[in-house]
């Protein structure tokens, strides 16, 4: 039997959702405008609030073109891949007690799953584009998502360990002595770093880097396709900060406040924290990342698991 309410909190969260992946385009270059001494966009409505509005008005009604020589019908799925993607992980996050879409006891897995499934709308996006620069980009992105994928799995551990559950809900309940912030700081660092890699956010955008590659993988999109790449870097940006929120900063635990208030106030600390990253560091080489995440990343994510499971051993 179909359950009503559950279908009904879907189609809020779709309808809160997508929203604001789009209002972030705004948060992030009104924030970056600031921190860089600039204005940021300052004239479409009151503080440039509708500037999105404008963006997103000219990206749909661009001439939505496919080059002759892609391969047609994997050039349209692939932006449709990574949009649906992001959109799933999103039904095992827990927003408070009794705000979840699908409480399951291998949530963390599927969504480490979710994640891994978006470096194929990018790979195929680079394969079907027949464009060296895009194909280039798509096997960066390739490259540099199953690499700090193994630092961002290992880096989790940790947390499983200390809560002794793979539920999502378990780990935000675990945390009601402590933040995993603290006990598991290492392994905080190099999820949110692994997690922005991933998710090919600036200063780790190289499967897109426009000196290089002038767009990599979505070289050839426009219009509606090329909205929907967007739309899921945007949401990405959210997802990443409400997990780091669930598994590292309590989730929805907090005094006074009621706890869907709080686990918005962490989340939002979080992307601007994320898009301060952005604004204060520099774009590496690509050999600079890898090397970095295979000589530094994954020595330390090692030892923050090792020593982990000789405390849960011993208490």
């Amino acid at each position: 039997m179909i359950d009503l309410s559950l279908l009904l909190f879907i189609g809020v969260l779709l309808a809160i959702l997508i929203p604001t992946a789009a209002m972030l385009v705004w948060v992030e270059r009104r924030m970056l405008g600031i921190w860089q001494d600039r204005l940021g966009p300052n004239r479409v409505g009151p503080f440039g609030i509708l500037q999105s509005v404008a963006d997103l008005i000219k990206i749909l009604t661009k001439h939505d073109w496919i080059p002759s020589f892609a391969d047609k019908p994997v050039f349209v799925i692939a932006p449709l891949v990574i949009a649906v993607t992001v959109l799933m992980s999103f039904a095992v996050i827990p927003f408070s007690p009794s705000l979840v879409i699908s409480d399951l006891n291998v949530g963390l897995l599927f969504f480490i799953a979710m994640t891994s499934l978006s470096v194929y709308a990018v790979i195929l996006a680079g394969w079907a584009s027949n464009n060296k620069y895009a194909m280039l980009g798509a096997m960066r992105a390739a490259a540099q998502t199953i690499s700090y994928e193994v630092f961002l799995g290992i880096s989790l551990m940790g947390v499983v360990l200390l809560a002794g559950s793979f539920n999502l809900s378990d780990i935000v309940e675990a945390q009601r002595d402590g933040w995993f912030v603290f006990s598991q700081f290492f392994g905080f660092i190099i999820f949110l770093i692994a997690g922005i890699a991933e998710s090919h956010r600036l200063p780790f955008d190289l499967p897109e880097a426009e000196t290089e590659l002038t767009a990599g993988f979505h070289t050839e999109y426009s219009g509606i396709k090329f909205a929907l790449f967007f739309l899921g870097e945007y949401l990405s940006l959210l997802l990443l900060s409400v997990i780091t929120v669930v598994l590292f900063l309590g989730g929805w635990s907090g005094p006074f406040l009621p706890p869907l208030v709080w686990f918005i106030l962490k989340t939002v600390f979080l992307i601007l924290f994320i898009i301060l990253i952005r604004a204060a560091l520099p774009r590496p080489r690509f050999d600079q990342l890898m090397a970095f995440g295979w000589k530094v990343l994954l020595p330390i994510a090692l030892l923050n698991l090792m020593i982990t499971a000789l405390i849960a051993m011993e208490y």
